[in-house]
């Protein structure tokens, strides 16, 4: 009886202490979240003034994220567009092409429309040359080397948007490798319309430095009625940092999706669209999070998106009355470990 009850009264005591636990970590994590503009000078060098810069009000991120950004090029910045016609309709794609590993242009040329306009929001992608620092201080930080760089096929984003003569927006994330490397990786835009009013977002640090992305892209539809709309790609943490342990990997993306969906809004036509990492699916923090600012978003395609096993990519979306996005998950990987997310935004 005694035994019984003494287990059972520590029982009840370690069950509050976890709630409270779980309390602390999640007011812990998800605050602490907001963004503000910054300068560009320590972010990249070359001509960033049409890049506006964010980054998180928390002190103690950006001495982490400082590190992280010493490793990494300048960002790409787009200089085409080749798309002019009216347009009642656009292809929006959220895709996650590990690195290289995803067969970009080949998915383009067998699955989207060419009549319509295109916009490609993608994550994962990577981009080598002399642009990446040849050379590392000691403080700088960098991540593993992702992607199989034995395949032939293997698509850095600046020929993939030569090939397919798209436009190109891409901001490194971080370094892909150490000192021996020439590649960075990050979040990239590729369009065959212009990208204006281009922002770099650095998310609230929590293992790896990112880097979400937006830009805007306007026209007219056949009947002369101007449109306009941002479009956002965005990549979160897959895991917490040892210090936050399994409980920072959910509270962590929640508090990155916090700042992200919090500096987004307005009343702008916006679609945000990426690799939330959600490990839990629809019920993850990071998706509500981010679902709350934008409850226009329904979702009739629930299918997995991560080897057929996990729901980590999201579209979200806040449009004017009128306007309609239907999104569908693509049926091939195309070499990714990732399943494209392919959207149907129509003006009318």
């Amino acid at each position: 009886m005694n035994v019984r009850s003494t287990s059972r009264s520590g029982w009840c005591l370690y069950s509050i202490f976890l709630l409270l636990v779980s309390t602390v970590a999640s007011h812990g994590c998800v605050s602490g979240a907001s963004l503000q503009t910054r300068p560009t000078a320590e972010l990249s060098t070359g001509d960033t003034r049409s890049v506006e810069w964010f980054a998180p009000v928390v002190e103690g991120d950006n001495v982490s994220l400082d590190r992280w950004r010493r490793s990494v090029g300048p960002p790409v910045l787009p200089m085409v567009s080749t798309f002019s016609a009216a347009q009642d309709a656009l292809t929006i794609v959220s895709w996650n092409t590990a690195v290289g590993d995803a067969d970009i242009v080949r998915f383009v040329r067998t699955q989207a429309d060419p009549q319509r306009p295109l916009v490609l929001l993608l994550q994962e992608v990577y981009r080598s040359g002399p642009e990446v620092p040849s050379r590392l201080d000691r403080n700088a930080a960098f991540a593993g080397r992702l992607g199989n760089i034995a395949v032939e096929r293997r698509q850095e984003i600046e020929r993939v948007g030569h090939e397919l003569g798209l436009s190109v927006y891409y901001v490194p994330s971080m370094r892909n490798g150490g000192s021996t490397s020439d590649e960075d990786r990050g979040n990239a835009i590729l369009s065959n319309l212009p990208l204006t009013g281009l922002e770099a977002i650095e998310l609230p640090f929590e293992r790896q430095r990112r880097v979400a992305i937006a830009a805007n892209i306007e026209g007219r539809t056949s009947a002369g009625t101007p449109w306009r709309i941002r479009l956002v790609s965005a990549h979160l943490d897959n895991m917490g940092s040892a210090k936050r342990g399994w409980v920072g990997s959910e509270y962590g993306r929640a508090r990155q999706a916090r700042g992200l969906a919090t500096l987004l809004h307005d009343e702008q036509p916006t679609i945000l669209a990426g690799d939330f990492n959600t490990w839990f699916g629809f019920s993850d923090l990071a998706f509500t999070e981010t679902a709350r600012e934008f409850p226009q978003t329904r979702v009739t395609d629930r299918r997995a998106t991560f080897r057929g096993l996990l729901r980590l990519d999201h579209v979200f979306y806040r449009l004017p009355i009128g306007w309609r996005l239907d999104v569908r998950r693509g049926e091939s990987r195309f070499g990714s470990d990732h399943y494209p997310l392919v959207g149907s935004l129509h003006f009318s």
